[in-house]
């Protein structure tokens, strides 16, 4: 017994140097090793969250093999906090720690330990709304147009959706708005200009995360399509260089239009990809600025979950 004692007074320990100065899998394995949980009892708690990872991914995020990157995965590590009885943030500050020192260069707007701090926020707030991540909705086509002014700002952004239900019941889209750096989220506008009209908004000010829900006039029925459009007035941060969008599921098309105003042009735009928010941008091609028009615009066929972005430069 006395034994016993002494391997969990070390295994504690352990724990405790891992959560202080990591990295992340040291702490994962330490946590799981101090809690005596095989990865099958693990991933049955993380079930009972709604949340799936397999006993596979489990094994390699200990072993530092792979990173947990995708929503879902940012989902699971919150999750195994509680479930490993861990201090909140501790495994995530972890992660946001190991990317900041894999990938220095990563421009701090966008930095990897924002996105992974918007993302909780992000789940809170749609847990608050009671909205699940996709809402009962599959997106079928979505047409994005993102306004720069005069200051270089994030004006705004208009989005025309095509949906289709795939179940019964649903009768409103909740609309994710991340502003850039330095934003006022509470004095951002929202706008239901066809086929809908706003109802409940949240927002977190320190993330600059806002969500609101667009109520339908009609119920769906599983198979049925929708079409709406709505917009986010904006303008409250200084200059931008980028707008990014993020698809936690696959589905349709995604077209995006980023209009410049005349007497505020950038010197060169270009498109990029993201796998997740973790991993290395790619896809990076250089994008033609309109001369009459002054925009850019990039068209995804068919996207698949991840990020894909327009980005610019003023000097």
């Amino acid at each position: 017994m006395r034994h016993g004692t002494q391997h969990a007074d070390v295994a504690t320990a352990e724990l405790e140097t891992a959560l202080r100065g990591g990295p992340f899998h040291v702490a994962l394995r330490a946590a799981i090793t101090a809690r005596g949980l095989p990865l099958q009892r693990v991933q049955h708690h993380l079930s009972r969250y709604g949340v799936k990872v397999g006993v596979t991914s489990l094994s390699y995020w200990q072993q530092g093999a792979r990173r947990p990157q995708r929503p879902e995965s940012l989902r699971a590590v919150r999750a195994l906090e509680e479930i490993l009885q861990l201090p909140d943030e501790s495994l995530i500050r972890l992660l946001a720690e190991a990317e900041a020192r894999s990938d220095p260069e990563r421009p701090t707007g966008r930095s990897y330990r924002s996105l992974v701090e918007a993302s909780g926020v992000l789940e809170r707030l749609l847990i608050d709304l009671g909205s699940p991540l996709d809402g009962g909705l599959h997106t079928l086509g979505h047409h994005e147009r993102v306004r720069i002014g005069a200051r270089r700002e994030l004006l705004g952004r208009e989005s025309h959706h095509i949906v289709r239900a795939h179940k019964d019941g649903v009768d409103r889209y909740v609309a994710i708005h991340h502003g850039d750096p330095g934003c006022a989220p509470e004095r951002t506008r929202v706008r239901a200009l066809e086929n809908c009209r706003t109802g409940r908004v949240r927002w977190h000010r320190d993330t600059g995360v806002l969500v609101a829900e667009l109520l339908f006039d009609t119920r769906l029925r599983a198979g049925e399509t929708f079409l709406f459009r709505y917009a986010f007035e904006d303008g409250t941060a200084g200059a931008s260089s980028e707008y990014v969008r993020g698809f936690g599921f696959a589905g349709g098309q995604y077209a995006l239009q980023v209009h410049f105003a005349e007497n505020a042009l950038p010197v060169r735009c270009h498109r990029f990809t993201q796998h997740s928010a973790a991993a290395p941008r790619s896809g990076r091609q250089e994008l033609p600025l309109s001369g009459r028009h002054h925009s850019v615009h990039l068209v995804e066929p068919r996207v698949r979950s991840g990020i894909v972005g327009i980005g610019w430069d003023w000097e």
